[in-house]
């Protein structure tokens, strides 16, 4: 049975010890961390402090996993920059040093998969639309500086005993899980510690529907997966019931296909409210067949 989890990324304004007992006492059995300014900043550590938050999710017997989607820890002026995509090789070097520390990491913190994404291609071209919008020689080019970037930070990961989960994300290179399905052809074999981040809302945004089905043709490549409603196709993180997503059919599919990972909530827009909306999510899971949490 997979673990029901939560993203810090929701709960921006706690400490995330507060964070964890907030979650723990809810019922939450496992936490997806966003490194970012004043939560476990990999730049700005105090001594000590990785090893604590190991010992306090140990003693309230919660999983961990790690992303890397925090918005401007990188460049403060750029969402999300540099990405793995950006023209100039020296530019890509700070995405390629926080990659590492996260692996890092999630080493010290016995969290099994780190999560992360292609990011925005400079012109931001597709890589996996449906219709050609750009020439082909152009995508062509991006897809070969993404399968060169992603090798050694998937080498990297393994040799830390960890899982890499690479998430489509509506906006990016890589938007579709036809796209993951992509990269792992391209990478022909060379990444074994690469595996699937799945975000259900995001099928909703790119019509990789139903969803059902989209999980069930994943699961043999799913490490990680994020859970949040979307309405109307608009990319944008919702509390359940706010949106289009079908969460009894997502849950039902999680549980058919054995997903053993994490399902992490993720409503990184709700921080201003965080503790209320993780009690509302559990118990809208809990409504809609989740058992065990």
């Amino acid at each position: 049975m997979y673990l029901v989890g939560y993203n810090t990324n929701g709960l921006a304004h706690h400490r995330l010890e507060d964070a964890f007992a907030l979650l723990a006492d809810l019922g939450y059995q496992a936490v997806a961390i966003t490194p970012d300014v004043g939560q476990l900043d990999p730049y700005r550590l105090r001594p000590g402090e990785v090893e604590g938050l190991r010992r306090r999710a140990d003693d309230l017997g919660l999983a961990l996993a790690l992303e890397t989607g925090s918005r401007f820890l990188i460049d403060p002026r750029v969402k999300h920059g540099p990405s793995l995509l950006a023209e100039d090789a020296d530019a890509r070097e700070p995405r390629r040093d926080f990659l590492r520390r996260c692996v890092d990491l999630a080493a010290e913190l016995g969290a099994e998969v780190v999560s992360t994404w292609a990011g925005a291609a400079p012109g931001g071209e597709v890589g996996d639309a449906r219709e050609a919008r750009v020439p082909a020689e152009r995508i062509e080019a991006l897809w070969t500086r993404l399968v060169e970037e992603l090798l050694p930070i998937c080498d990297y990961a393994a040799e830390r005993g960890r899982r890499l989960g690479f998430e489509p994300e509506p906006g990016m290179f890589v938007e579709r899980p036809a796209g993951f399905v992509e990269l792992r052809r391209r990478l022909a074999g060379r990444a074994p510690a690469l595996g699937l981040t799945l975000d259900v809302g995001h099928l909703l945004c790119t019509g990789d529907l139903p969803v059902g089905a989209a999980i069930r043709a994943a699961a043999p490549e799913l490490v990680h997966v994020h859970l949040a409603d979307i309405s109307e196709g608009v990319h944008q993180h919702l509390p359940f019931g706010c949106g289009d997503l079908d969460l009894r059919e997502t849950l039902n599919a999680l549980e058919s296909v054995g997903y053993g990972g994490i399902a992490a909530v993720e409503l990184s827009r709700d921080s201003h409210r965080g503790a209320q909306s993780a009690a509302e999510a559990l118990a809208q899971l809990r409504h809609h067949g989740l058992t065990g949490a």
